[in-house]
């Protein structure tokens, strides 16, 4: 029945529902003037809002100076003021029991149920999982499409209902974070703030210039990238407590990795990277952790053992054999399209779309043939020139790794690498070769961020030419043959840039056959996959010059782009074909993150090798 209650000015107690700027709060601290011989004393209180859409979000007031401000009495009971209609009243008394057995009954589930999503049945496992743990440290290792953002979702969803947790930060790839704040909105109604520097710039605009934007708010998304930097690092570290150790209850509630792939430490020996050590600092401190990847296990049993170690120290540590039915059965979730009772529907039907993987063999005509054989003589005399000198062995294989790489790509990527080899090593200072004393650990630094993630295309490509100039000024000077191989490359590169090499002609080839039959468009659809900025810009003018740029016909896609425009782009080729005319979308590696195939994409094609 509708009830009214008496609301007063008095400063509230820890604990006490207050009303403040239209919505409604817990008190969770009140702390009083420090004058005593204030003539009118004030207190500053805390509050933590209990409304759906603001779920704990803080907010500080002067109470007393505070328009509209008021607490409800404790101790009063409603005024009943007319009756309820039967019909509301079950459906509150419904609310009230099924709210009750979601926090004792670990078989009843509310997220399912106040999404907005089509659950399958598989997607319910995790949740099942997670809310059985007592502290939640389960890698979601699913395949692609399979939806672990939305089985993410369902747990934090879960979680928030049943108090188990408030505070909520979501760690992805600076590419994700739009796509993670949209689903999270449309989907669970869950609110979510990117920290990035626009946020801190805001928050000191607004808030001073010592806002932490850590604190401000109780869900955020960030990248990696962005945590690992030192400033940002530091203002979480002021955060927690002062001698850095975790104490309990944790400071945070639940941590989400997102491609947790890119945080597990690289290589045989499993080195730490620095966004290694950024999660490694932040997760210590957070109650729950949920890791996503469909690729968790880099083929290093020493690396993939210090992931698990990174979501649950207790139970797995770094070098340690792996207990695999611990994994399988508690901490790892891993489903695949093909399995049974995944891949087909309760009737039969079958769930996913069949991926066919086709190869286009490529007939390389006698000058490319020729340039291969020329890197491979190169090669070859580099690596005699360097003798029994360790340095110099490592950074002429670095360089040649990188050569081979940029030619099997395009011409066009092989000719500004071969440009940037020849100008170091032609330098007037590169003539002393006086080797840097720790070039192995600058090579090695400058290949785990050319393997790690990436966001930014231009960024990388600066990083790959300092790899390459730093490789090059640590190495042999040319001999003369050298010197003529080099020039014979470039000719051949600077020739076949402009023109369509062997590779070139079958992807025209293919394309007229599959999405322009006849000279006409059809709604397939295409997305040509590139490792490099070089390549995409290359295969755009190739494209255009045989007349697939039509306008809106041609689209690309590429790490470094406003995220607004990345969104508009993707939304453009995800939309149905008889609406949006995009029919070949040209991605970079660095901009894939997040491209929906699974029913809208008909035809896929890689381009690197």
């Amino acid at each position: 029945m509708p009830i009214s209650t008496n609301k007063t000015k008095q400063p509230p107690e820890i604990g006490q529902l207050v009303v403040a700027r239209g919505r409604r709060y817990i008190a969770t601290s009140v702390k009083p003037s420090q004058n005593p011989n204030a003539a009118n004393p004030q207190n500053l209180v805390s509050l933590s809002s209990v409304e759906d859409d603001t779920l704990g979000e803080e907010l500080q007031v002067v109470w007393e100076i505070e328009l509209g401000a008021s607490s409800f009495e404790r101790e009063e009971l409603p005024q009943p003021t007319s009756f309820d209609d039967p019909k509301e009243l079950q459906a509150f008394l419904d609310s009230v029991r099924w709210g009750v057995v979601s926090n004792a009954d670990l078989r009843t589930f509310h997220a399912p149920f106040r999404s907005g999503i089509e659950i399958e049945d598989y997607q319910l496992d995790p949740l099942v999982r997670a809310v059985q743990m007592p502290r939640v440290n389960l890698l979601i290792a699913d395949a692609v499409g399979l939806g672990k953002t939305i089985e993410a979702g369902l747990v934090i969803q879960e979680m928030l209902f049943r108090n188990r947790a408030r505070t909520v930060l979501i760690l992805c790839p600076s590419s994700l974070q739009i796509q993670w704040r949209e689903e999270m909105r449309d989907k669970f109604g869950l609110d979510f703030h990117i920290v990035d520097s626009e946020l801190v710039k805001d928050l000191r605009r607004t808030r001073g210039v010592h806002a932490n934007p850590w604190a401000h708010f109780p869900r955020l998304i960030t990248s990696y990238d962005f945590l690992k930097r030192d400033r940002n690092l530091r203002q979480f570290r002021d955060l927690l407590p002062p001698d850095g150790h975790p104490t309990y209850p944790r400071r945070f509630d639940l941590l989400v990795a997102d491609e947790c792939h890119n945080v597990a430490p690289s290589g045989l020996k499993a080195e730490s990277s620095q966004r290694t050590e950024a999660v490694k600092t932040v997760g210590a401190h957070f109650e729950h952790k949920l890791f996503l990847s469909a690729t968790p296990h880099n083929g290093y049993t020493e690396s993939f053992s210090a992931l698990l170690e990174l979501l649950d120290n207790q139970r797995y540590a770094r070098g340690a054999k792996i207990n695999e039915k611990q994994l399988k059965g508690v901490t790892m979730v891993r489903r695949l399209r093909t399995d049974p009772e995944i891949g087909k529907r309760w009737d039969g039907s079958t769930r996913f779309p069949i991926r066919k993987i086709e190869s286009i063999e490529v007939p390389y005509g006698e000058d490319e043939r020729e340039v291969h054989e020329m890197l491979r003589r190169y090669g070859e005399l580099r690596t005699k020139s360097a003798a029994e000198n360790s340095q110099k062995i490592y950074a002429t294989e670095f360089v040649l790794k990188l050569l081979k790489k940029r030619l099997f790509s395009s011409p066009a990527a092989f000719l500004n690498t071969l440009e940037t080899h020849l100008k170091t090593q032609t330098q007037p200072e590169s003539s002393a070769r006086s080797l840097s004393k720790n070039v192995g650990g600058i090579l090695q630094r400058l290949a785990e961020q050319i393997d790690g993630e990436r966001d930014n295309d231009d960024e990388y490509q600066e990083i790959v030419d300092e790899a390459v100039s730093v490789s090059s000024r640590n190495s042999s000077p040319l001999s003369d043959e050298e010197r003529e191989l080099i020039d014979r490359m470039m000719k051949w590169a600077d020739r076949a840039s402009a023109t369509i090499d062997a590779k070139g002609l079958e992807l025209i080839s293919w394309l007229k056959k599959s999405i322009k039959p006849g000279g006409k468009w059809s709604e397939e659809r295409v997305i040509l996959f590139t490792e490099y900025r070089d390549t995409q810009n290359w295969l755009f003018n190739l494209l255009a010059q045989e007349k697939f740029a039509e306008p809106g016909r041609l689209m690309k896609l590429f790490g470094g782009m406003l995220p607004e425009d990345r969104e508009a782009i993707k939304a453009a080729f995800q939309a149905d074909p008889k609406a949006s005319p995009v029919r070949i979308l040209l991605a970079t590696d660095a901009a894939s993150e997040g491209i929906n195939l699974q029913n809208h994409c008909c035809k896929l094609i890689h381009v690197e090798i």
